[in-house]
């Protein structure tokens, strides 16, 4: 039973504020209260209407309805997990790519109408849980659904990076970085940098290293159940490492730290639009195999 549902829109997306009462409304008419977090209730007048905070959301509804691009959702998707709820996830496309909000507006209300019946699709999208640990203390954690990239500093000059997986060494890469990425991600940045597309339904990583020193050092499929830690070397008073999560939020490493990824506990719940295959969504978003 869905009956409370969160909404959540980009920070600054004036062009939903006239539509966010009639969502009110339709969710009313049908016995939903709707929940506003604060950045969102800014942008529009609905009385009487709860707000709590963005990372607070998650933890005071069924539903989310995310209006944005995919940052926005990358950025929502962190939080669901963070409070270790599977709360699924509806995403409405108002950024650019709109690769995992790919529902488009005029599909809303017959999408929001489906996943309030019961009968809408969902994606289970594997996340990872990325920390940061530093001298036996974990510094830093988020949850992430596409990567997880540690990279040199801002001069351009080739960073070693060792790199384990599931306890075996893998390889000491010289690279600009190491990308990790879900099945999700496989069309993010290290489709940019290289990397194979991975169908979201098969269970493994991909270990991509970003503008590699050894030509040989290729992109490599790797399982999903495995740990994965990453231990930049970083030589010389100078010498700088950074991990970002999603390309949300990043870090600063220090000389000792390791990055550790493995498969988070609970995937996202993705509402996707049944009448779109992921192939299609690839042609579409992607211009893939087309000539």
């Amino acid at each position: 039973m869905i009956t409370r549902v969160g909404i959540v829109a980009k920070p600054g997306l004036s062009a939903i504020s006239a539509d966010l009462p009639t969502i009110v409304a339709w969710l009313k008419a049908r016995g939903v209260e709707a929940v506003f977090d604060a950045d969102t209730a800014a942008l529009t007048r609905v009385d009487g209407a709860r707000v709590v905070s963005r990372d607070d959301l998650p933890h005071h509804v069924d539903l989310i309805l995310l209006m944005g691009g995919d940052g926005t959702l990358l950025g929502m998707a962190d939080r669901v997990a963070q409070a270790g709820l599977q709360i699924p996830i509806l995403g409405v496309n108002f950024g650019g790519l709109g690769f995992l909000t790919e529902i488009t507006y005029p599909e809303l209300f017959p999408s929001l109408e489906a996943t309030l019946a019961g009968t809408a699709g969902i994606d289970e999208r594997m996340m990872l849980r990325a920390s940061v640990q530093r001298r036996s203390a974990v510094v830093a954690e988020r949850f992430v659904l596409n990567d997880v990239a540690v990279t040199g500093g801002a001069l351009s000059r080739l960073a070693e990076f060792d790199v384990t997986v599931g306890g075996k060494l893998v390889a000491s890469f010289h690279a600009d970085g190491i990308i990790i990425a879900t099945p999700t991600g496989s069309t993010a940045y290290n489709l940019s940098a290289g990397g194979p597309i991975v169908h979201p339904a098969v269970d493994a990583l991909v270990l991509n290293p970003i503008a590699p020193h050894t030509l040989t050092n290729r992109p490599l499929v790797i399982p999903a159940g495995a740990e994965v830690l990453v231990h930049p070397k970083m030589r010389g008073a100078d010498a700088e490492a950074f991990v970002t999560f999603d390309g949300q939020e990043g870090e600063r490493l220090e000389p000792g730290d390791t990055v550790s990824i493995e498969r988070a506990r609970h995937p996202a719940r993705l509402i996707r639009a049944s009448a779109r295959s992921y192939y299609q969504v690839l042609r579409q978003k992607l211009r893939w195999a087309e000539r």
